[in-house]
């Protein structure tokens, strides 16, 4: 597994980890605190999956700009 994504912003973890799902990826998420936005919390992909997950992290990201 790898990382993509690190942060304390719930909101961008759970729109990050949906958007993965629908496009057929398999993320991960690793909460660090049972209180959310508390302490980073992280967004993993298997190993196969990290290319195209930054891709559609990255297209994402720069069409909201």
């Amino acid at each position: 597994m790898i990382e993509i994504l690190k942060t304390t912003d719930p909101v961008r973890l759970n729109f990050t980890k949906t958007m993965l799902e629908g496009a057929g990826l398999n993320p991960l998420l690793v909460e660090a605190s049972a209180y959310p936005g508390v302490l980073a919390s992280r967004l993993l992909v298997p190993d196969d999956e990290a290319a195209q997950a930054r891709r559609l992290i990255k297209s994402v990201e720069d069409s909201l700009r």
